[in-house]
């Protein structure tokens, strides 16, 4: 995985250091991360634009705030992931792949913390589960 740290390796090796809230995406392919302290970009697609690319790029990452006592997965499952229909299928796998991009990325940058996905964006994986769907 290629990790790209914004604004800079040194910015964002202190901001680690002492522990700062970080911003992060990785790429659905899992080749690509970009990562900032929090206050340098403020929000994912903010931190993509600064980083080159075209803030509509945002739904072809996955999307982390971390520091070291875990990490927050800001989990919204773009309509057409991996050109799945069934929505319920499409979730299951943007789970499922997302937990294993997230959880490389995370071992690459030596945080083995967990995964965690707030409420707000659990309403599509409690309406699975409330259908007796496994994920």
């Amino acid at each position: 995985m290629n990790i790209i740290k914004y604004p800079s390796t040194e910015d964002v090796n202190k901001a680690i250091a002492e522990d700062e809230p970080l911003l992060a995406v990785m790429s659905f392919d899992g080749k690509t991360a970009i990562m900032s302290q929090i206050d340098e970009a403020m929000e994912h697609h903010i931190l993509l634009m600064k980083s080159g690319y075209k803030d509509t790029d945002i739904d072809k990452f996955f999307r982390i705030v971390l520091d070291q006592s875990g990490a927050d997965w800001t989990f919204i499952c773009p309509p057409n992931y991996k050109n799945i229909p069934f929505k319920d299928k499409r979730i299951e796998a943007f789970y499922k792949d997302g937990f294993a991009v997230i959880s490389d990325f995370l071992h690459s940058i030596g945080y083995i913390v967990g995964i965690n996905i707030p409420k707000r964006y659990r309403r599509h994986l409690d309406a699975m589960n409330d259908n007796n769907n496994i994920i």
